[in-house]
């Protein structure tokens, strides 16, 4: 997660009057590569559509299209109370979830937890203990010593874990590559299920794992159980990623499992890795730039160009070239703080998108405050346009998957509930992506869009427990498709 700064009044327009001609030319060129037209969005999404089709299917494809084990849909009557654990890019956060008689009711009781970042490259078994550390202090914080002792069952807990896994049953999951910073050596292509449990035993936690699920699944199950016209679960934040409800008889890979047909499975597309094969999408050098030097090259091309990791430093990029190589950005000043790789987070642009001053004063002190750089009006002008053109990318480009995904099922009319911090905090994400789906899909000017694209419910929390729920009650209906251990659930 990005922390970005608070939402303030809506920004300035940006004015060009003042801008010499080199910086201008500059801009031109910035325009040039980063905006993404009507033709540009239609062909990446066709060529999406094609990719979603192909990862269901048994020869597979960059998009996983990972079944979840997940066949179906609350009804809002699930009852109990469920813990829930979101292992994320940046915080860890574990919940209790209480979930009510009356329909779509629930109380949720949480801590988070931040996640150190030498454990995203250490040691594997450091990283369980530390998850299983939190969870038993959240567990001892709000459950008195007596009421654990006493419980004749385990608590059901539903794991978010937000990475590509690959997954024959819902409380397992082998984890096919690390994402969002991660590189920890000796996970990839394991089961990291009894990785976990190891960890809740060696402390006699009263905790069963019920579900591993993704954050994009949880995202689709919460948000359709306030909202039944809910079809798409979206996450825009750290990564990008969207999960959506599928007929057994459209999954090839799973056939030989003899499911009905018509069941509904969700499934976790982890489409970041969408067109590694660079097909299709507009890439600048600096975007080339971020791939080469990430610790998975060629890997997440499509995440790479619109999640919340990579837009400070798309921007940052862009500013060491413009002052080493083109016009003297910042000429005779020490940029050795923005020479420092990923130094600048998304919560920058952010900052600068919303500055309401024409002189861009609030511009001018973030950069003298985190940079120690002192930006001439016209220079500020320039930073203020590539903040926008990066982060319109981005929310142009987010749109192709969900377009993708409408056009793939036929989905005329739903809405599609998308979390994280790039959708909830950016200025004008939401906006800007609303408006190249008009583009995309070709929908009249001056009706409501039959597609809407609003905050999802807590998917990584209440969805978590939701999910945890539903698979305790298939057990005790006899719904054994994709689960495994069935001890304590009926």
């Amino acid at each position: 997660m990005v922390d970005f700064p608070p939402r303030r009044k809506p920004s300035r327009k940006g004015s060009m009057a003042d801008v010499p001609k080199d910086l201008l030319d500059q801009i031109k060129e910035l325009e040039r590569l980063f905006s993404v037209d009507q033709a540009k969005l239609k062909e990446v999404t066709e060529h999406f559509v094609g990719e979603l089709e192909k990862g269901l299917s048994v020869e597979g494809g960059s998009i996983p299209m990972n079944p979840t084990w997940v066949m179906g849909y609350p009804d809002g009557y699930e009852t109990g109370t469920f813990l829930a654990l979101d292992m994320g890019g940046t915080n860890l956060r574990v919940c209790e979830i209480i979930l009510g008689e009356e329909k779509g009711e629930f109380e949720i009781i949480q801590s988070k937890y931040r996640m150190p970042d030498e454990l995203k490259s250490g040691d594997s078994e450091e990283l369980w203990e530390y998850i299983a550390d939190c969870l038993q202090q959240f567990i001892e914080y709000h459950h008195e010593v007596e009421d654990l002792e006493q419980m004749d069952s385990k608590l059901p807990l539903g794991f978010t874990f937000s990475f590509p896994a690959t997954q024959d049953f819902i409380d397992h999951g082998v984890l096919q590559r690390w994402t969002k910073g991660f590189d920890i050596s000796g996970v990839e292509g394991k089961d990291v299920a009894p990785l976990f449990e190891a960890a809740l035993e060696k402390r006699k936690l009263p905790v069963r794992l019920s579900a591993l699920i993704n954050d994009t699944t949880g995202t689709l199950i919460a948000s359709h159980y306030t909202d039944d016209t809910m079809q798409i679960g979206c996450i825009f934040g750290t990564g990008c990623n969207a999960a959506y409800m599928e007929n057994c008889g459209s999954v090839p890979k799973i056939a030989h499992y003899n499911l009905p047909p018509d069941m509904p499975i969700a499934i976790n597309c982890e489409y970041g890795a969408f067109d590694n094969e660079l097909v299709v999408l507009p890439r600048t050098p600096f975007d080339v730039i971020i791939d080469n030097d990430s610790p998975r090259p060629g890997q997440q091309a499509f995440e790479k160009m619109i999640a919340g990791l990579y837009l400070g430093e798309l921007f940052r990029l862009v500013l060491v070239d413009l002052h080493d190589n083109k016009c003297g950005l910042f000429e005779g000043q020490d940029i050795s703080k923005l020479r420092k790789a990923y130094s600048l987070d998304a919560s920058f642009l952010s900052f600068i998108e919303e500055d309401p001053f024409e002189n861009l004063s609030e511009t001018a002190e973030l950069f003298a405050r985190e940079l120690s750089l002192k930006g001439s009006k016209p220079e500020l002008e320039l930073c203020r346009r590539l903040a926008e053109l990066i982060g319109t990318r981005a929310a142009r480009l987010s749109a192709c998957g969900v377009a993708a995904i409408c056009k793939k099922k036929k989905i005329e009319s739903c809405h599609v509930g998308a979390d994280g911090s790039v959708f909830n905090k950016y200025p004008h994400f939401k906006v800007r992506g609303a408006q190249a789906l008009r583009e995309i899909l070709d929908w009249p000017k001056g009706k409501r869009d039959p597609v809407d694209i609003r905050a999802a419910e807590d998917g990584s929390g209440v969805g978590a427990a939701l999910i945890a729920a539903l698979t305790i009650k298939r057990v005790k209906a006899g719904n054994l498709a994709g689960i495994r251990n069935t001890e304590g659930m009926t």
